[in-house]
């Protein structure tokens, strides 16, 4: 069967998928869809498919491919004008400030449980070490930062934590608003010469 567009691809499967789009006769590719779209599911909406799992997933995770770089690239500007010096390892945007420590930017998916409590999942990136991890914990739309945690590795030696909307002080005494702490650690002060 020959079908040229995706409302009628929809009518006559009763859902749509990649595969499907992919497989039809006469049909642009998923990817075109994508292209022209965003992405498949955007190209679902506008012919009124809404698919039985929840894909939301995928377009938080887009943001957040977007996200991560721009807040290591913001860090990096901010250091460099307070006069500190920074390095980034191209594979692993592990940060290098002053030559004197490291750390690694994570960002930190809001997720919603059956409660209604929400938790933020950090994964630390052990294989890196770095001396500290910048979790960046995202609001509950999963859309901007809500708030910085500066982790030392030396206090958090595991690969993994979970934060809740509320945390003990061993969690929020490393809780901050913006980045300006992080900021100052990499500063750079003139000192007189005596005389």
């Amino acid at each position: 069967m020959c079908v040229a567009h995706p409302l009628t691809l929809y009518q006559h499967r009763g859902f749509l998928s990649g595969l499907i789009i992919d497989e039809a006769e006469g049909m642009p590719s998923s990817a075109a869809y994508i292209h022209r779209f965003g992405s498949l599911i955007r190209a679902y909406e506008a012919v009124g498919f809404t698919p039985d799992r929840d894909y939301q997933f995928l377009e938080v995770n887009k943001f957040l491919r977007k996200l991560h770089p721009g807040i290591v690239s913001q860090t990096e500007r901010e250091i460099a004008r307070l006069g500190g010096s920074l390095v980034r390892d191209p594979a692993t945007d592990l940060l290098r400030v002053n030559q004197e420590f490291s750390i690694s930017i994570v960002l930190a998916r809001c997720q919603t449980h059956d409660n209604g409590r929400h938790r933020w999942k950090v994964r630390f990136d052990t294989s890196l070490a770095p001396d500290i991890t910048v979790a960046v914990r995202l609001n509950q739309s999963n859309q901007a930062p809500l708030d910085y945690y500066l982790l030392p590795r030396l206090d958090f030696g595991l690969p993994r934590i979970s934060l809740a909307e509320h945390n003990g002080i061993e969690f929020e005494s490393y809780r901050f608003e913006s980045l300006d702490y992080l900021h100052g650690m990499a500063e750079r002060s003139k000192v007189r010469r005596a005389a």
